[in-house]
């Protein structure tokens, strides 16, 4: 019986996700099962396992962004509602847009000059 609860074991930790297991690495959780048949495998069903399916740890390979998942992020507020900030907005792209306009008038004047010096 202890030999099916050790072999069990083993397979439990080589195949739980790094996001399930919980107070030591997969790695060293392998070792302990091994190295000490029957106090290994109990602790690792006491200690080293989580029977739920939520993840301890986020799992890095999840998704995309896992920085987005973190619990308590804040929440960016509907930019509609913020009068303020679409006023900074507008300003700023205006202020934009005048430097374009002034950039590309200089622009047009030194063509000007460069094709009436060459004529």
């Amino acid at each position: 019986m202890l030999v099916g609860l050790w072999l069990f074991c083993i397979i439990d930790v080589s195949t739980t996700r790094e996001s399930q297991i919980r107070n030591l690495p997969k790695i060293v959780w392998l070792f302990v099962v091994i190295g000490l048949p029957d106090l290994g495998s109990m602790a690792w069903l006491v200690a080293g396992r989580t029977w739920d399916l939520r993840p301890i740890r986020p799992d890095p390979m999840a998704g995309r962004f896992p920085e987005y998942d973190r619990p308590g992020r804040h929440i960016a507020a509907n930019p509609n509602d913020d009068e303020a900030f679409l006023r900074q907005v507008r300003e700023r792209a205006e202020q934009q847009r005048q430097e374009y306009e002034a950039r590309r008038r200089a622009e047009v004047e030194h063509e000007d000059r460069r094709s009436k010096g060459e004529e």
